[in-house]
């Protein structure tokens, strides 16, 4: 993979599908992320190289434990920082944008301390939506 960030997106979108469709390929990946089918099909090959999915009948990705892991780690974290950012005014569009380019590199450290931010202040403020 060129970067981790761009192994992470794949991972998350293949985990979101997942949770939409419950059946993902590539050209689900593909229409998806704007990517055309052969970078995908490049990505996939790699990741099921790295041991992150496997590639079953028809065409079916399925994410290994390792990369069900990631994914979720991924996933978690652009959906704390977007609804944060929500939290303080940003606007839902730049919130998911900007969620999606710093979910790859906030530290664990930092991360636990904005989940804990954003749980306690829902809880102070119940009337907000998550």
């Amino acid at each position: 993979m060129k970067t981790q960030e761009s192994m992470e997106n794949y991972l998350e979108t293949i985990y979101v599908l997942n949770q939409k469709t419950g059946f993902v390929r590539s050209v689900d990946v593909a229409l998806e992320m704007g990517f055309s089918k052969p970078s995908i099909s490049n990505a996939m090959k790699k990741l099921k190289a790295e041991g992150y999915v496997q590639i079953e009948d028809k065409g079916r990705i399925v994410l290994t434990e390792k990369g069900k892991a990631l994914a979720e780690g991924t996933y978690e974290k652009h959906c704390v920082i977007s609804h944060l950012l929500m939290d303080i005014g940003v606007s839902k569009e730049t919130a998911l944008a900007d969620a999606c380019r710093m979910e790859h590199i906030l530290s664990e450290e930092t991360f636990d301390c904005m989940k804990a931010h954003h749980r306690k202040w829902h809880e102070l403020n119940p009337d907000m939506k998550e």
